[in-house]
């Protein structure tokens, strides 16, 4: 497609580097997430970790749960780490008896009186790594509303997405997961990445399972510091400002910025296709409000917004130009451009590339396109309420 988005300068700017991946499972449609999880922890046979924002104890919870609690009782290492305010109506008994199975269980930035500015962070991240050969990710919890399990009652699932993911890249997903497990509190940067030896990060990069095969390069885009956050803004305007054709943008949670504004306009004035999939409602209504308030200067500047009207959107993925593709667990709002430790996997590939944009055609069909002059017409109360939140959208 002749774009100018180069691997080069996109380990450049987010500090970190590609990894060989390869295979990459593109896991979106139904419960198909959760069977292939439940699939590859029942074959784990030396360790797993696992580390989410949200980890309820309901049926899906209680499943998983007790997976972990079997593989722990065959002498294989678990660790779990979930963050304190997301898994905040997971009772103590929940995690109490991960405990006294042998799993390892730590949360991440629990509330303490002298730091009490400090439970407003969030351990946002979705990672499941198992025998450094089989790793997960994406914006999946593990919840029923994420595996469809109350379809069975009233109620609708949320429509996610997640990869799975095998090669050295997920050695790199290992040490980053170790890094944070040392402490509750994540402070590294990408640019520590790595402290082995060049010949090792040499073996890290090339070995593979398919050696005949050239791997797809994937690289660890984790924010887990202010400097890891302003890399991953930075990775975003990049890719914005050098994509040619096309940007296909799915997020659940969409508050931009004077930044994300001006280049999202920008690129749909240069003539590139600039489509941005958005929940119809979404289960903030707050941040919705916030959100709309940018629609208008987006949509005179010719960017398409379409919104989803099946299940609830949670899903983040963000290609450019069917080459480059970002998913993981960072919305294109301020918690996550700001606040949040954030957990996202890049892959430089148009096979991927063409799966994830018919993944989005496939959502577009689903949705429905915000038509301008409609939505210039709305009524005064709704432009009152997306004025008031958009003065908040920074604490949103």
């Amino acid at each position: 497609m002749g774009i100018n988005i180069n691997t080069g300068m996109i380990e450049k700017i987010t500090g970190s580097r590609f990894y060989g991946a390869d295979i990459i499972s593109l896991l979106w449609k139904g419960d198909d997430a959760f069977k292939a999880l439940h699939n590859a922890l029942s074959r784990a046979e030396e360790c797993i970790c696992l580390e989410f924002y949200i980890f309820r104890n309901d049926e899906t919870g209680s499943a998983i749960a007790e997976l972990l609690k079997k593989k722990s009782e065959e002498g294989i290492t678990v660790r779990v780490k979930f963050d304190h305010f997301g898994s905040l109506g997971t009772p103590r008994s929940f995690w109490k008896k991960m405990k006294e199975a042998g799993i390892e269980v730590r949360s991440s930035y629990p509330f303490s009186w002298r730091d009490p500015l400090d439970y407003l962070r969030r351990d946002h991240k979705k990672l499941i790594i198992i025998d450094q050969k089989t790793a997960f990710t994406g914006g999946l919890n593990i919840a029923n509303e994420y595996s469809g399990f109350h379809l069975r009652r009233k109620g609708k699932s949320w429509r996610d997405t997640g990869i799975m993911i095998q090669g050295p890249v997920v050695k790199a997903l290992h040490q980053l997961f170790m890094r944070t497990w040392k402490t509750q509190k994540t402070y590294f940067s990408n640019t520590q990445l790595d402290e082995t030896s060049k010949s090792e990060q040499k073996n890290i990069n090339t070995a593979g399972s398919a050696a005949s095969e050239p791997m797809t390069p994937a690289i660890p885009i984790f924010a887990s510091s202010a400097a890891g956050r302003r890399r991953f803004r930075k990775l975003l305007r990049y890719s914005l400002s050098t994509a040619k054709k096309e940007i296909l943008l799915t997020t659940a949670y969409f508050t931009p910025g004077r930044l994300m504004k001006k280049y999202l306009q920008q690129a749909a004035a240069r003539g590139v296709s600039v489509r941005l999939l958005l929940p119809m409602q979404s289960d903030l209504p707050a941040v919705d409000y916030a959100g709309r308030a940018a629609y208008e200067e987006l949509l005179k500047s010719g960017v398409e917004i379409y919104l989803y009207k099946g299940d609830a959107l949670h899903a983040k993925s963000y290609i450019f130009d069917r080459q480059w593709s970002i998913i993981g667990s960072a919305n294109l709002d301020s918690r996550s451009l700001r606040y949040n430790d954030e957990g996202n996997i890049g892959i430089f590939d148009e096979r991927f590339g063409s799966k994830m944009a018919k993944m989005f055609e496939h959502d577009i069909k689903k949705s429905v396109l915000l038509n301008s002059e409609e939505w210039f017409k709305r009524g005064l109360m709704k432009k009152t309420l997306e004025r008031f939140f958009h003065l908040f959208r920074s604490k949103l």
